[in-house]
């Protein structure tokens, strides 16, 4: 009996270590693409369209508390980003959308403040000034508008979804990209880390190292207005991050046109959020509209054993957040879970790299990380100039 084209793409794949981009086989990504659609069961989703499934927040919390539950709906959220459809949408997952609009705001007066001292952020896989774009949001979000951050991001669904993936000590960061009316969409392509190299650069890692690069990130977006398909939400192709080579395939032209003529939109609403393996073919769309200024959050979530693409002051961001966090636990506006969400959104939960000689493990295991210092300092409610002083001595222990 012959072997089947998956049979035969696998052990191609197997049998060598390294990817060409010449190699790459636009029947092979095909096949990958379209068979065995219903492998993974969403037994969680509200309802499923274009093979994405789609979760009610609302009907989520009690399974959050339950930790067996909980891991189970986890477990399936990783399941649908390895082998589903690789995207995933969370409907209402800020019920309260004035939250939304306070960032909003925020994002908005950054965007005038840096048109005003001649700034031009230059866009991934479109052309400079096509989109207004925040680099860093996360920080600067953080630094002009703590009160607004803690709002926004005492969100345990955020938590939950970056667990599945990722597990615990994650990094988040977050770029802010706004579609003007008119504006062009983006070439299709994978996302960092595999994603942000030339073809050249790609193909000197091995085989192993492109099976492992979605596993490092998380991609998402926080819909921050209502979205409707000719507002060019993001253009996905479901089930493209199982083709192996993809690093290298999605520039080639051949793939190009399959993904324009089968890419998927999915109509969002203010206050959605959704989350895509890194290696699903995507590209944000044209916003054919005369009035929708398309707003999204691009949430870019790191594993703790990872480097993340930005690097942000963990150390500011936790000293301007620390008192709003302290009085917000001591007016009871915040749960534990939230204030758990605030602080994996904000602080470093992974404790290396570090100096050991002056930052040496803590019961010979690992020294106190970030995050650790900020929630001990929370719990015992310690002074704001007293937790400054702490946090800036932990953070020289860990220099060279």
């Amino acid at each position: 009996m012959q072997p089947d084209r998956h049979q035969r793409h696998h052990r191609h794949h197997r049998h060598h270590r390294y990817f060409r981009e010449e190699d790459c086989s636009l029947a092979d990504f095909i096949d990958v693409v379209e068979r065995n659609r219903d492998a993974v069961r969403t037994t969680h989703a509200q309802s499923v369209n274009e093979h994405v499934p789609f979760y009610d927040c609302a009907s989520l919390n009690r399974t959050l508390d339950d930790p067996l539950r909980r891991m189970a709906l986890q477990q399936e959220w990783a399941d649908v980003l390895e082998q589903g459809a690789g995207v995933f949408v969370l409907k209402r997952a800020y019920a309260d959308t004035a939250t939304i609009d306070a960032a909003s705001a925020v994002f908005e007066a950054i965007i005038h403040h840096e048109r005003g001292a001649g700034s031009a952020p230059a866009d991934h896989f479109a052309k400079a000034g096509a989109n207004d774009r925040i680099w860093n949001a996360q920080q600067k979000l953080c630094l002009r508008a703590p009160e607004v951050f803690a709002r926004y991001y005492a969100n345990p669904m955020l938590v939950a979804a970056s667990e599945a993936w990722l597990g615990p000590c994650y990094q988040m960061t977050a770029q802010v990209n706004v579609v003007r009316p008119g504006g062009a969409a983006q070439q299709a392509h994978r996302d960092y880390h595999l994603g942000f190299q030339t073809a050249g650069q790609a193909q000197r890692y091995p085989a192993q190292v492109h099976a492992m690069s979605p596993f490092l990130t998380l991609q998402g977006a926080v819909a921050h207005c209502d979205m409707p398909v000719e507002s060019g939400p993001t253009r996905l192709l479901p089930f493209s991050q199982r083709y192996a080579p993809g690093y290298l395939a999605w520039r080639r032209q051949d793939f190009r046109d399959y993904f324009e003529s089968h890419q998927r939109q999915l109509p969002l609403e203010k206050g959605d959020v959704i989350f895509f393996n890194p290696a699903l073919f995507h590209a944000a769309g044209e916003n054919r509209t005369a009035h929708v200024q398309r707003m999204a959050n691009l949430l870019q979530v790191s594993s703790a054993y990872g480097r993340a693409m930005e690097s942000l002051d963990r150390v500011a961001m936790c000293e301007a957040l620390y008192p709003v966090l302290l009085e917000r636990i001591a007016q009871g506006a915040l749960t534990q879970a939230q204030t758990d969400a605030v602080i994996a959104s904000c602080a470093e939960g992974y404790p290396f790299p570090t100096n050991l000689d002056s930052d040496p493990p803590q019961g010979g295991l690992a020294p106190e990380s970030q995050q650790a210092l900020l929630r001990r300092a929370l719990n015992e409610a310690w002074r704001h100039e007293d937790f400054v002083a702490a946090i800036r001595v932990q953070d020289r222990r860990r220099l060279a």
